[in-house]
């Protein structure tokens, strides 16, 4: 937290003027002259009666040019001794950072900094309908320009909606910077109306927070926030501003330094030549080498398909690193981990050198981390000295910028053509072979549409060429396996904090950070109803925003666990209306019309390709309900905290699903080899009644039934199938063995 002791100056409103803006031009446009006796140019003012502007002591002519590609001079409203408000310096400050959006959201301890705003013609802010949609969309600004995403907020309430957007943003390393208002400095501390400790609250979610306490330091603490940002591995920073500060008056100066000298030398230095000519030597001894890449590699794409080039080395990806190497690839496992394709998980449990780039060994990736790519050496390489050897262990371990990293590996890998023999084309066919045996794949049931069809339909009409946005659940996976990403920054989901509500705020951002780009947020119905508000903004904003809502009135991630551990007891998951099934509820083109978004359901396979197109051609927002069945799962599928050995490749929510009745047969050949006689008949059957399946059974003697039943086992009908019994939901427990004698014991208890 920066600290200082308050300036007793305090303000008097400073009317905007009509005559001056801040502007941004081209560098090549300006003609220098050397003045004798100046510095640096700092200040520029510009009038409109002026074809010339001055730079402190500098003068700069100009010439027309419109590459607005090139670096640009920041040219001020203000002369440079001119006093102006604190919310005045705060905004130019965000100009010079290079800010052209923000997505704020007015409030009484903010509205200094809107009435700003106002002032400013460089930034634009888009209005979002609450606060998370503000920090999401800053978030999805910044996840597909990778610039800095701004939000800003009033204190209390507003500021604490921000929260969950810090958190997911320094769980998935998103460079954003947030700025609040907060009570004036004199009534800090005295339960003032809105007040909130936001710099206490978000002290363990943010990479950094400011609570600013004198006027002279927003320059500063703006520029530092900013560097904090990008620089090492990024995250969120947060600036809490008293409204006194905002109203100040001063002359601000902008050549005060960063004051960061713990932080400076904590940032990792370039890498270790020697160490990585360990990798290349690793590399050339092993047979089996897989990449593990994640989000690090986003800003090291070019360097990495260049790596897997010169190696031949095949890639598996984090659900963060989806597009950092092209999912269309021949090389491409696409994603590894609980919800990963069997032969990415297939050949992370099979290599024996491991290249982890960019990652954190996260939980999900893993599951159970002893046998987590068990057979392989591992070199883990990272910017943040805090993730390696966190979680797993490895042989060799570089902290240091995977883009230089990767550069350092290339020039050496280069160096060495010809003289290095790398040849891993029978560990190549090894892998194709097990694509060719377990291909992602889904059933179709007549007309109903598979979720996954809808996601390859959408891949094949944008030739994989949209930036796709989701919320959290199943549609986020399905999006992640059957979408084929071409480059990074294609693909914005809430990955570490797991964050619902975030797909359609995160396509706002990605609109506006992209301009002329097709983005669509795939969205469950759960996900897409806890910031549904957000439709008015992109109607008002008239972001070309495309929403294909994958809708199957449940929560339907948590549904799967339910089926799959809960034995399919619901227990809050139906999103719809109980006294009435058969109507899709709520209705979502109900919630477009009145936001005056143009919108269409489709419910039949044979007209999903015609409605995407027209979701697609239509200009500006567009909401497509998708109809989906509920009793879809997301496959495969590791259990949290297992292994590769326990994928799941089949089954569903179907009362006749060959995966359902494997599982219900196996937990019956389970009971026998624990049980004595006098209770397997009854477990047996209350297991095959929960399965709704008609049953034969021919018991011989304990003996004969131990490791063996014989079933006739025929599908009920529907119209027949039961229900279980409250004793039949009691939640999945570990079987642990019984003491000697407890066996009997119970038995006699429970004949």
């Amino acid at each position: 937290m920066a600290a200082a002791s308050p300036s007793p100056c305090f303000s008097k409103n400073i009317p905007p003027s009509s005559s001056k803006s801040s502007i941004l031009l081209p560098k090549s446009t300006f003609t220098f002259h050397n003045h004798p006796k100046k510095t640096s140019p700092l200040h520029l003012t510009h009038t409109q009666h002026h074809s010339r502007f001055t730079v402190s002591n500098v003068i700069l002519s100009t010439t027309t040019h419109n590459d607005v590609s090139e670096p640009e001079i920041f040219v001020s409203r203000f002369e440079p001794d001119e006093p102006r408000k604190g919310c005045d310096v705060l905004v130019e400050a965000l100009e010079r950072e290079g800010v052209k959006d923000v997505f704020a959201y007015p409030g009484g301890a903010s509205m200094e900094i809107h009435q700003a705003l106002t002032r400013s013609n460089i930034i634009r802010n888009v209005l979002p309908r609450h606060e998370q949609g503000g920090v999401f969309a800053a978030e999805g600004y910044a996840r597909a320009t990778g610039f800095p995403g701004v939000c800003i907020a009033t204190s209390g309430p507003g500021a604490t909606n921000l929260v969950s957007g810090l958190a997911d943003a320094l769980l998935d390393s998103i460079p954003i910077v947030a700025i609040t208002g907060q009570v004036p400095r004199r009534m800090i501390g005295t339960d003032a109306f809105q007040e909130t400790p936001i710099v206490e609250v978000t002290r363990s979610i943010t990479k950094h927070n400011y609570l600013v306490m004198d006027v002279e330091d927003i320059p500063r603490v703006v520029r530092e926030a900013f560097f904090l940002a990008k620089s090492g591995r990024p995250g969120p920073v947060l600036i809490d501003v008293p409204k006194d500060i905002q109203q100040q008056l001063v002359i601000p100066n902008w050549d005060q330094p960063m004051r960061l000298p713990g932080y400076m030398s904590r940032l990792p230095k370039l890498p270790n030549e020697m160490l990585l000519e360990q990798i290349v030597r690793l590399i050339s001894e092993s047979k089996k080498p897989v990449l593990y890449v994640g989000g690090g590699c986003t800003q090291s794409s070019e360097e990495l398909r260049r790596f897997v080039e010169l190696t031949g080395i095949p890639v598996a990806s984090t659900l963060m690193g989806l597009g950092a190497f092209p999912c269309g690839d021949e090389l491409s496992l696409q994603m590894l981990g609980m919800h990963g394709t069997v032969y990415a998980n297939y050949a992370v449990d099979s290599s024996d050198l491991l290249l982890a780039f960019g990652v954190r060994f996260d939980d999900r990736v893993t599951g159970k981390l002893e046998a987590f790519a068990s057979r392989a050496k591992i070199v883990h390489i990272d910017i943040d000295s805090a993730e390696i050897g966190k979680n797993k262990q490895p042989h060799v371990s570089i902290c240091a910028d995977i883009k230089l990293a990767l550069q350092g590996l290339n020039s050496i890998l280069e160096g060495k053509e010809g003289k290095l023999k790398l040849d891993f084309s029978a560990w190549r066919q090894e892998l194709t072979e097990q694509k060719v045996k377990y291909p992602l794949n889904y059933k179709t049931f007549g007309e109903a549409i598979p979720p996954q069809y809808a996601i390859q339909v959408l891949d094949e009409l944008t030739n994989g060429n949209a930036i796709i946005s989701t919320g959290v659940g199943q549609h986020q996976m399905w999006a992640a396996q059957y979408y084929k990403y071409k480059k990074p920054r294609q693909w914005l989901t809430s990955g570490g904090l797991g964050a619902m509500g975030f797909g359609l705020p995160a396509a706002i951002g990605a609109a506006v950070g992209r301009p002329g780009e097709i983005v669509v947020d795939i969205d469950g119905d759960g996900s897409f109803i806890m910031n549904v508000q957000e439709l008015a903004t992109i109607k008002v904003e008239n972001l070309p925003v495309k929403i294909m809502l994958l809708n199957n009135q449940h929560l339907g991630m948590v549904v799967q666990w339910e089926d799959r551990f809960y034995k399919a007891n619901r227990a809050h998951t139906y999103l719809g209306n109980p006294a009435n099934e058969e109507e899709i509820f709520p209705n979502m083109l109900k919630f477009a019309e009145a936001c005056g978004v143009p919108a269409a359901r489709v419910s039949h396979r044979d007209d999903l390709r015609a409605a995407i197109q027209k979701m697609l051609d239509t200009p500006g927002p567009y909401l497509l309900d998708v109809i989906v069945p509920h009793q879809e799962h997301v496959l495969p599928m590791i259990p949290s905290g297992g292994a590769f050995k326990d994928v799941i490749t089949e089954g569903d929510g179907r009362r006749d699903s060959p995966g359902r009745l494997h599982r219900g047969l196996h937990k019956i050949s389970s009971l026998c080899r624990r049980s004595s006689s006098k209770r397997i008949s009854r477990a047996i059957l209350k297991s095959l009644i929960h399965l709704r399946m008609h049953v034969s059974l021919r018991v011989v003697n304990a003996k004969d039934i131990r490791g063996k039943i014989i079933v006739d086992d025929t599908i009920l009908p529907s119209s027949l199938a039961t229900t279980p019994t409250e004793d039949e939901r009691e939640p999945c427990r570990k079987w642990e063995k019984p003491h000697k004698g407890e066996s009997e014991k119970q038995d006699k208890e429970n004949p």
